[in-house]
């Protein structure tokens, strides 16, 4: 996996990628495909066609055993369930976990902290223990930690899984507006095709296979026709 912060080359380029699991289950079979940067894109599939496979190689939780990937800029990653990603006990510590490696000073992790917050609309949130947050509100703290690490490019995983419609297009819109406020670069897994309404663009995954990338209105129809 190559990472650098060109500025004309898609954000996320995939070249042949194969993988399967040790008792030979193939999941992602000669994988292409391009994301460019400063869009926020889709990944649609059915079950099992490879789509969370293929996120958690691009964030680095899963080795590529062939092929090539290339992320150009510094990836967060946010899980379907943010439970398994929120690990401390109160907002404001959680958004600063991520940044421990950087050794800051502390008054700059309180900045960052505070403007990640405020991006995802949970300012002033710092001191609320995780417990205490909706769904919604955990996903967004999530976002804000990636967000407080400066990253260019946010992985998704079915962030929208466990929520009420109400909060999954919340979460969505909020996502769209970071986008193109950041000017980041964002690769969204989604089972819902409403939330295509949303993106830039979009691509299919069938059989572990990018078959087609596009418009999202026109993969939307070629998902539900067939």
């Amino acid at each position: 996996m190559t990472l650098d912060r060109s500025q004309t080359d898609p954000a996320v380029e995939v070249r042949d990628l194969s993988f399967q699991w040790p008792d030979g289950t193939s999941v992602l079979k000669d994988c292409s495909l391009d994301v460019p940067p400063g869009e926020f894109w889709m990944l649609l599939g059915t079950n099992g066609s490879g789509k969370s496979t293929l996120l958690r190689i691009l964030a680095g939780l899963l080795p590529s055993q062939s092929g090539t990937v290339r992320l150009h800029g510094q990836v967060g990653f946010v899980f379907q369930n943010p439970d398994h990603q929120l690990v401390m006990p109160t907002v404001g510590a959680d958004v600063a976990f991520g940044l421990v490696e950087e050794q800051l000073p502390v008054s700059q992790v309180r900045q960052r902290v505070a403007e990640a917050l405020s991006v995802v609309n949970l300012d002033g949130l710092q001191q609320r223990p995780i417990y205490a947050l909706s769904g919604g509100q955990k996903q967004r703290v999530a976002i804000a930690g990636a967000i407080a690490r400066h990253c260019d490019i946010l992985l998704l995983d079915e962030p929208t899984a466990l929520l009420d419609p109400d909060s999954q297009i919340d979460l969505v819109v909020q996502v769209k507006q970071l986008v193109k406020q950041r000017q980041m670069t964002a690769l969204w897994v989604t089972h819902r095709l409403d939330e295509l309404d949303y993106c830039d663009g979009a691509i299919l995954l069938e059989g572990g296979k990018a078959v087609d990338r596009g418009d999202p209105q026109r993969l939307k129809h070629r998902f539900v026709n067939g």
